[in-house]
């Protein structure tokens, strides 16, 4: 679930959108098993690497959690973002975030982030990915994810340890904080290693 506070000036259970239109402004979360909001210093790297500004992307956000990288995206004006969370109090938390912070890009689908994967015709220029640590894949992520995304696209996901190079995939970018160990990846068939395509 999308480890850490984002800033111990932040208010407990909450983190803060850090650029976009909405910078600055809160993101509130449960006290939940498993819920780690992606820290601000994460999500600074993260969208370094994919170079700030989303205009014109849609973007899932698989396992949302709290929804900070999904709701950062829509910040920094991406076109459509999906959440997709099973836990019904993280999705009361989602619902709550969104009518405060009022970004029309985003969906928020209450299904298991799995089986949302089923539908091969879905198709994304940013997939996020931030399982729980306990019983997550995130290596195995890679086989699901791959069909979702259009050429060129950027598959980003944390895991407790590092993932390695994967069949049919490049490994761009990788950073550790704490216990998160944050990678980047595109398909092999990508024909650039920077940027992603602006629909």
């Amino acid at each position: 679930m999308s480890g850490g506070r984002g800033n111990a000036a932040d208010p407990a259970g909450a983190v803060r959108i850090i650029g976009g239109t909405h910078r600055r402004r809160l993101i509130r979360f449960p006290d939940r098993d498993g819920l780690r909001p992606t820290p601000d210093r994460v999500r600074e790297t993260l969208f370094n690497w994919l170079g700030q500004d989303l205009t014109g992307c849609d973007c899932l956000d698989l396992f949302a959690g709290s929804g900070a990288l999904g709701f950062e995206a829509a910040s920094r004006g991406a076109r459509r973002v999906v959440m997709v969370e099973r836990d019904g109090l993280a999705l009361r938390s989602l619902h709550d975030n969104l009518a405060t912070l009022g970004l029309p890009a985003v969906e928020i689908v209450a299904r298991d982030a799995l089986e949302f994967l089923r539908r091969p015709e879905l198709k994304f220029h940013v997939i996020f990915a931030d399982p729980p640590f306990a019983d997550g894949d995130p290596a195995g992520l890679l086989e699901r994810v791959g069909p979702h995304l259009v050429p060129g696209g950027r598959f980003y996901v944390e895991a407790p340890v590092a993932i390695g190079p994967a069949a049919d995939w490049m490994l761009l970018r990788s950073a550790r904080s704490g216990r998160v160990h944050a990678h980047l990846f595109a398909s092999a068939e990508s024909s650039s290693i920077t940027g992603y395509p602006q629909a």
